[in-house]
């Protein structure tokens, strides 16, 4: 097939699994305990540095300047989330310079990601499809802020955050139409989208089962 029909037909097949990332009624948010917009920006924190350095490593390991400058892009901004994110948290109290988000290590989802080695894989699985599960874990996010009567973290996510990863999904889209031409790279896309969708699945249920997370920003 084409790269134009692949691509679609990639993004159908994930916004079907996507729908399962979606919390379902038992999950009604409740702002008690552990479970609050402190502790959940906490999770985006290790969430946006993995993301900057991911397309950082990535961005060193290509040579293509188009998509070199799509990974600076997109180191660029995860780190100004991780910079603003930061700041709210001092906001609401807490010094986030007293917060390693990488204590604990790298998690199994960028341990992953990490070890793909080809540009198709890393754009199908980093900027397709793990921006696009971004979109929906932020989408939660707000809704969690707005119910918790914290307009000012909502507005963050809404008016900066979720429109930036929306744009890191759309350079993602505009490369593998350039990117998966033929029937392996088109594989190995395929491939990566599928693994990486599944990673967030584990990663969300084994959250809500061990911690009682749920609504947790970015993934």
């Amino acid at each position: 097939m084409t790269s134009v029909e692949f691509v679609a037909a990639l993004d159908e097949a994930n916004q079907a699994i996507l729908r399962r990332l979606e919390p379902d009624a038992t999950l009604t948010p409740e702002v008690s305990g552990a479970l609050n917009v402190t502790n959940l920006l906490k999770v985006a924190l290790k969430n946006e540095i993995e993301a900057t350095e991911i397309a950082a490593r990535w961005l060193v390991a290509t040579t293509d300047v188009e998509v070199k400058m799509a990974f600076a892009r997109q180191a660029g901004d995860e780190a100004k989330h991780y910079r603003m994110i930061a700041d709210r948290l001092g906001e609401l109290g807490v010094d986030a310079r007293a917060f390693d988000p990488l204590a604990q290590g790298f998690g199994p989802l960028f341990k992953y990601l990490d070890s793909l080695e080809t540009t198709v894989e890393r754009v199908a699985a980093g900027q397709f499809t793990r921006e696009a599960i971004a979109v929906v874990k932020n989408r939660q996010f707000i809704e969690f802020c707005d119910r918790a009567g914290d307009r000012v973290t909502a507005t963050l996510y809404r008016d900066v955050i979720e429109p930036d990863e929306r744009f890191h999904h759309q350079l993602g889209r505009s490369l593998l139409l350039k990117l998966a031409t033929s029937p392996e790279a088109q594989e190995l896309a395929r491939r990566a989208a599928a693994r990486t969708l599944a990673l967030a699945e584990e990663l969300q249920g084994a959250a809500l089962r061990t911690a009682g997370i749920h609504h947790a920003p970015g993934c």
